[in-house]
């Protein structure tokens, strides 16, 4: 089962939704990490092999200059998504990419489109 890790920028309740929807998802901010730097938000993902759901681009740029294999970040470029907005968007992306998140991806949601990238990025 796909686990995930969701950023300070989304919804805390959206945490709530998805566990509700039976995935295995916390919350930055249930991990005592809302002010956590991204690097420490990767470690942790990677170490417990999370999926990093986040609103913001430097988790996307980190993995590319590192030349990581994981964890794979889902990047969501819409914000103002209320909790279940996020739950679905989420679970949409998951239904379409569960095999590239699960070997490593650096995913960006847009404008109603799903860009993959597989990890490591080439320099």
């Amino acid at each position: 089962m796909i686990k995930m890790l969701l950023d300070q920028g989304l919804p805390r309740t959206a945490a709530s939704l998805l566990r509700e929807r039976g995935w295995d998802v916390q919350h930055v901010s249930e991990r005592g990490m809302s002010r956590a730097e991204d690097v420490a938000i990767i470690a942790l993902a990677r170490e417990e092999q999370r999926i990093v759901v986040t609103l913001d681009a430097d988790f996307h740029a980190l993995l590319a200059m590192s030349g990581a294999t994981g964890p794979s970040v889902l990047r969501i470029r819409m914000e103002g998504q209320k909790a279940d907005q996020v739950a679905s968007l989420v679970e949409r992306v998951l239904a379409l990419a569960s095999d590239e998140l699960n070997q490593g991806a650096m995913i960006t949601l847009a404008d109603g489109k799903v860009r993959i990238k597989l990890l490591p990025v080439a320099k």
